[in-house]
């Protein structure tokens, strides 16, 4: 039943999506419900030999250390009110599964500091009152299921009304739909003895087409709290209180919710101090599963129609590298059982810890080939909307053996978690030098000088790093109005420095403008990365269109094969 809900949940995320619009317009929710959801259903199918306890004890676990953003949190207080509810019991009729809901209800209102109707509270909360009186009336579960579902849809066609943010947008609460979703998929398994299925590329085709209306509705800038912050603290002492670490933290955002579960706490607040938050716990113990979202840039990202294109172009680079990825040959097994003595007299010493590592975020293969053939020894996949986390950023930094680690983030939105990131690492200096962009990265890393100190390494980087002017080309997949200026879907989109500047029909006029906008007297060199969609022969023709404009002012143009997804060309005018 529960993993039915999921699955139903997991299909329809992407309408839960684009409902968000409060209580921060980021365009997640569905995608953070059904994720939660899943931790649950994978769980649960680990083993189909289960008692009713046991299967409660392990939605519980799941539920809390798999949830993800403000909604997937109150989820999980559902879940886990539930799961209380039933515990100890070996059966669960029809008065059982209304009490479990009604616990549910309760304990997701008690997570809340300052719960607000007209959310997934209220949903949740009629849901249950609908689920008691069926029960008390004498139906079996699959009606009191039934009666939850209806009487929770009802609620949630009145949520429009009850919200200010939601009436502006038209639209109903995102989170109260998602556990409608959930409820439905509950009851269809009830009702028929099977299960919804999950369907991975359910509804991607009908939300492209969509408008961005409801989140249009909100300007990016009301955005009170920019940063959603959110971790589990394995406790360093069982038992230990949160009432302090709750109580610092709590003036400093809104929608906290921090889960004490005895071991760990699980925590989600929305933030301009994500630094503060981290330090107040660590005090507690260590954090695990850290993520922070810039929040006003995902918003502005939906806006502009650009989450739809990286995801799908993310998908198919995933797909082509894991067709490209080398089988494992069996040839050195072979031979470490003919000639373990030889093996024994060749084993690698361990590496030694150099003065200077590299560590920069990108996406393309060809790109992260650049970046490596400069020096930088990790590269972490990432970029536009396809933001690596803090743990990513973590992890990638303590496999690099050296004394001091230089982060390039390379996207104004990373910038911030590669700084948490740094905070965290105590057996080494970590600096981030604060690219937005991959140019400015290879300008960085070419003023590196070894033989001069960490602190003047910095500077010299920094300032390279500043003096160069970047741009993107890419394409609109929706009609779409920004800061007064209408863009028709397959728009060629040139945005400099973060700003959508050209708007043009034809890629090649469209990279000419962008290029003649960004130069100047003072420019000497001009640096084209062309992506994945683009040929060798048409970046060639450009190459040679370039040149032969800006010869007579000694600019030097270059083309570089970038093979990044998302943007046709990635400019850098230094």
């Amino acid at each position: 039943m529960i993993i039915s809900g999921a699955n139903n949940l997991y299909n329809n995320r992407k309408t839960v999506d684009d409902l968000n619009v409060f209580p921060v317009p980021d365009g997640d929710t569905g995608t953070n419900m059904s994720l939660t959801t899943a931790a649950v259903a994978a769980e649960l199918m680990k083993n189909d030999d289960v008692t009713l306890t046991k299967a409660a004890d392990a939605t519980s676990f799941a539920a809390l250390r798999g949830a993800r953003g403000n909604s997937g949190v109150i989820l999980s207080q559902i879940f886990r009110g539930m799961s209380r509810s039933l515990k100890g019991k070996t059966e669960c009729g029809a008065s059982d599964f209304a009490a479990a809901l009604k616990e549910g209800s309760d304990a997701a209102y008690k997570a809340v500091m300052k719960p607000t109707e007209g959310t997934i509270l209220t949903v949740a909360r009629e849901a249950a009152a609908g689920a008691a009186k069926a029960a008390q009336e004498g139906a079996d579960i699959a009606a009191v299921t039934e009666a939850a579902y209806e009487r929770g849809l009802k609620a949630l066609a009145k949520t429009t009304q009850m919200l200010p943010a939601l009436k502006q947008a038209n639209v109903v609460d995102a989170g109260g739909q998602g556990w409608i979703f959930v409820l439905e998929g509950a009851a269809e398994y009830l009702q028929n003895g099977k299960a919804v299925e999950r369907d991975a590329d359910a509804q991607d085709e009908a939300v492209q087409k969509k408008s961005a209306a409801s989140q249009s509705s909100v300007k990016t800038e009301d955005i009170k709290f920019r940063y959603c912050t959110e971790f589990i603290v394995e406790k360093k002492t069982k038992g230990l209180s949160v009432d302090a670490f709750r109580e610092a933290i709590a003036p400093k955002g809104d929608c906290m919710l921090v889960i004490d579960d005895e071991e760990i706490v699980k925590v989600h607040i929305h933030t301009n101090h994500p630094g503060f938050v981290l330090e107040e716990a660590i005090r507690l113990g260590e954090m695990i599963n850290l993520k922070i979202d810039n929040m006003k840039h995902q918003h502005k990202s939906i806006i502009e129609g650009s989450a739809e294109i990286v995801e799908k172009k993310a998908h198919s680079v995933e797909e082509k590298q894991k067709k490209e990825k080398p089988k494992k040959s069996s040839k050195p097994k072979e031979k470490a059982k003919k000639e373990p003595k030889e093996k024994a007299k060749t084993e690698k010493p361990a590496p030694e810890i150099k003065d200077f590592g590299f560590a920069a975020v990108c996406m393309g293969k060809g790109l992260s080939t650049i970046l490596k053939d400069m020096g930088v020894d990790k590269v972490i996949e990432g970029g536009q909307t396809m933001n690596p986390s803090t743990d990513d950023i973590l992890r990638a930094v303590k496999r690099i053996k050296a004394r001091t680690v230089y982060v390039f983030p390379n996207n104004k939105n990373i910038i911030m978690a590669a700084e948490q990131a740094a905070q965290l690492v105590e057996d080494k200096k970590v600096v981030v030098i604060g690219t937005r962009s991959v140019p400015q990265c290879v300008s960085a890393m070419m003023k590196f000088d070894a033989r001069k100190s960490a602190d003047e390494n910095t500077e010299k980087m920094n300032r390279a790093a500043k003096s160069v002017a970047s741009a993107q080309l890419t394409y609109a997949v929706r009609d779409t109005e920004v800061d007064g200026r209408k863009i028709a879907k397959n728009d060629i989109l040139g945005i400099i420095e973060d700003e959508i500047s050209v708007i043009g029909k034809d890629i090649d006029d469209t990279l000419n403008e962008v290029v003649s906008r960004m130069t100047d007297n003072d420019t000497e060199y001009v640096t084209v990365y062309y992506g994945k969609d683009i040929k060798k022969p048409q970046a060639d023709r450009m190459q040679k269109a370039l040149e032969a404009k800006y010869e007579k002012d000694e600019i030097e143009v270059s083309f570089k094969k970038g093979g990044q997804p998302l943007y046709y060309y990635i400019i850098s005018v230094e």
